[in-house]
């Protein structure tokens, strides 16, 4: 189980009106639209990751747990109040988030209500390795973060991916504490790896249709080669997203410690990049 203690940052991002370009991810059209896309489900999934945590909150007879919990709830509603923010920026330059993230609300909202808790908790612990994944690429990779140029959008991912990789396991070791089988953790993990495929591939079509860049020849095209060599989908990142399936998987075998401190020292350190965006 986890042990490092999971602080809450109180922290605040601004996006001025003309900071961000159009295609703000290194100039590329797919993932400009594919980055907004995720954003746009992030408010109301971080939502749902703390209903469905927050359900087994009073079973949790472990303290140490316990209190893991209660920095998880606390990092990913501030998770999910910036990444709103966000969203009303990318909507004002032309990305749907709010019919996005409109979509991902209802169809969580269906799941609360005609889902066991122990789903959506299996729910809530698969797409977490999701996003630490995701996260740890970003921060282990330099050319993920030279995507991001220098920009908001750096800032705001930068600091939700460090908050993903610390509380990457409080979900798995709730589930797992409450009683959750590893048939039930396999299971979930495989229902919500093709949902969100899905919405990953149909979401980020939809967007495209909406973006005149889209049919100027050859760019999409151009975009589409370059995301096969994107640092997100080499092999090392699908192998860690598999590895979730094998008999006996922890989240913390793919230790993240001495990434952790380096950034935490980086971000929010005396000197730190983002230690004046906390309030």
């Amino acid at each position: 189980m986890t042990q490092h203690p999971i602080q809450t940052r109180r922290v605040a991002f601004d996006h001025p009106k003309g900071s961000l370009r159009r295609h703000y991810v290194d100039g590329d059209l797919v993932m400009s639209h594919l980055v907004a896309l995720l954003s746009a489900t992030f408010p109301p999934g971080e939502d749902f990751f703390v209903r469905s945590v927050r359900h087994y909150r009073d079973r949790i007879t472990d303290p140490d747990l316990a209190a893991q919990v209660r920095g998880f709830i606390g990092q990913e509603v501030v998770h999910g109040r910036e990444h709103d923010h966000l969203n009303t920026t990318l909507r004002a330059m032309g990305y749907p988030t709010h019919r996005i993230s409109a979509v991902v609300k209802r169809d969580l909202r269906l799941a609360d209500r005609f889902l066991p808790p122990i789903v959506r908790l299996g729910f809530t612990a698969g797409l977490e390795h999701y996003t630490a994944t995701a996260a740890e690429c970003l921060l282990t990779d330099p050319r993920a973060q030279k995507l991001l140029g220098d920009t908001s959008v750096r800032s705001i991912l930068l600091w939700h991916a460090l908050e993903e990789s610390e509380h990457k396991a409080v979900a798995f070791d709730v589930f797992r504490h409450v009683g959750g089988t590893e048939r039930t953790r396999v299971r979930t993990m495989r229902v919500i790896s093709a949902g969100f495929l899905f919405l990953m591939v149909t979401g980020t079509f939809i967007s495209l249709l909406g973006d005149p860049a889209t049919y100027r020849p050859g760019r999409l095209r151009r975009s589409l080669v370059a995301l096969r060599h994107s640092p997100f989908l080499k092999r090392d990142v699908i192998r860690r997203l598999r590895a979730y399936n094998e008999p006996g998987f922890h989240p913390d075998d793919f230790d993240s410690t001495d990434l952790l401190e380096r950034w935490r020292e980086e971000l929010f350190g005396a000197e730190g990049t983002l230690t004046a965006n906390l309030k």
